[in-house]
């Protein structure tokens, strides 16, 4: 996927919105449609149905029960469907044994800009866990995934409009790649901009650089990321902290009453999409944690 340089209006023509149908995947649909009619964008209501097949039972009841569950998927569609009245859209189910493959595939074939999911997001003693679906797509896509986790207030959104955009950097490429989305929802949504880089003061000691020298070049570059041409309407404001990336991501958002973080995300070997910031857990904790949507874009 080709990334579009900053300040240029991204494209989202086909939106995949995830669903089983859940609390957490009724939550995310506001948002899918909110996006979809903001780029004028496709949507694609997509279900993944794995038959649930029963060891102790005969041929003719194993069917018998899997009609009866793409029946109920069918009618769960249909509300879907009725919700994304007046906008392009189109319903799609695929029968597989894994998550990710018919995603794949739909990727590839509707020529997907964005997922959108929603996640329960329960925890685990040694990682935060987004939930078996989508820790699979933030592990795999190279799609931006928008992603509406557990601690998100719907209370706090009118039509899941983006009145406040954070977006997160450390300055590498694969957090600049996400650059150009934040700007792009902060003008589609006419939305201010927050922009915050969180210093780790170890290495700043290693290079010998005062922590107000680092401070003061953190600032310029935050500025330098916003085109002097877009400065008038997405009113960006230059934030710096220090201290431990999704905890710093996590109190900015909350302070500035953050509408929508986006944060750029990268591969390294043996981790599941590790964040810019730190290792998987610091994106996967931001999501979890967030009391927003969470765009994820990775390089």
């Amino acid at each position: 996927m080709v990334k579009p340089a900053v300040g240029s209006r991204i494209a989202i023509k086909n939106i995949l919105y995830l669903t089983d149908f859940s609390e957490p995947s009724e939550a995310a649909l506001p948002f899918a449609l909110s996006v979809a009619r903001e780029y004028e964008a496709k949507l694609y209501p997509f279900h993944v149905f794995i038959p649930a097949v029963y060891t102790y039972t005969t041929p003719e009841l194993t069917q018998a029960s899997i009609e009866a569950q793409e029946e109920a998927i069918r009618a769960n569609l249909q509300r879907v469907d009725a919700q994304c009245s007046g906008l392009t859209h189109e319903s799609l189910i695929s029968q597989g044994t894994g998550i990710w493959p018919p995603i794949e595939r739909a990727i590839e074939d509707y020529g997907i800009d964005l997922i959108v999911l929603g996640t329960h997001g329960r925890t685990g003693a040694q990682k935060l866990l987004l939930g078996s679906v989508a820790e699979e797509v933030f592990r795999r896509s190279h799609v931006p995934v928008l992603t509406i986790g557990p601690a998100e207030r719907s209370s706090a959104h009118k039509a899941a409009k983006f009145r406040r955009v954070l977006f997160a950097t450390d300055f590498d490429p694969e957090s600049q790649a996400a650059a150009p989305y934040a700007l792009s929802m902060a003008q589609e949504n006419d939305a201010e901009l927050i922009l915050l880089h969180v210093i780790n003061e170890e290495k700043t000691r290693q290079r010998s650089e005062s922590l107000d020298l680092a401070k003061s070049n953190a600032l310029y570059e935050l500025q330098e990321i916003v085109p002097v041409t877009a400065r008038s309407w997405c009113r960006p404001e230059a934030l710096v902290r220090t201290g431990q990336p999704a905890e710093q991501i996590l109190n900015v958002a909350n302070d500035r009453n953050a509408d929508l973080i986006v944060l750029g995300i990268r591969n390294k070997p043996g981790f599941i999409g590790a964040a810019t910031h730190l290792e998987r857990a610091t994106a996967h904790k931001i999501v979890v944690h967030a009391t927003c949507p969470v765009l994820t874009v990775r390089r």
